[in-house]
């Protein structure tokens, strides 16, 4: 039986991040210290694209990608640069960023609205 479902799990990784809206992450285009990471499935991503120059880790991956002993590791997501993350619509980003934060990283958070606030507001993409 499960006894902490979805709701509470993204109610308490909300409690713990920080959240920027789309259009704060737009600001952060062009920032040298800053990496935009796409936690969405690679099909996700080869549908509809990306935020322009971001970094994929899916989710599903995101841990092993993102630890310096790992054979799938990503060295921007070690980098000690902020990391921006996002997913179609920010639940799966806020899991993530809580998952980040559990492994010590620090300058994490994610996109309010995610991938399709990012598009609707005009943001830079790659196809």
């Amino acid at each position: 039986m499960v006894t902490r479902g979805f709701r509470q799990m993204l109610a308490e990784a909300n409690a713990m991040i920080e959240t920027i809206s789309v259009h704060d992450a737009q600001a952060l285009v062009g920032d040298a210290d800053v990496v935009f990471v796409d936690v969405r499935e690679t099909v996700e991503r080869q549908a509809s694209g990306g935020i322009k120059g971001s970094v994929h880790a899916p989710r599903g991956f995101l841990e092993i990608i993102a630890d310096p002993e790992s054979p799938m590791h990503v060295g921007s997501l070690a980098s000690g640069k902020r990391l921006v993350l996002y997913c179609g619509s920010g639940g799966r980003s806020a899991l993530a960023a809580k998952t980040l934060m559990d492994m010590g990283l620090e300058k994490v958070c994610h996109i309010a609205g995610g991938y399709g606030a990012w598009v609707e507001a005009g943001g830079p993409t790659d196809p």
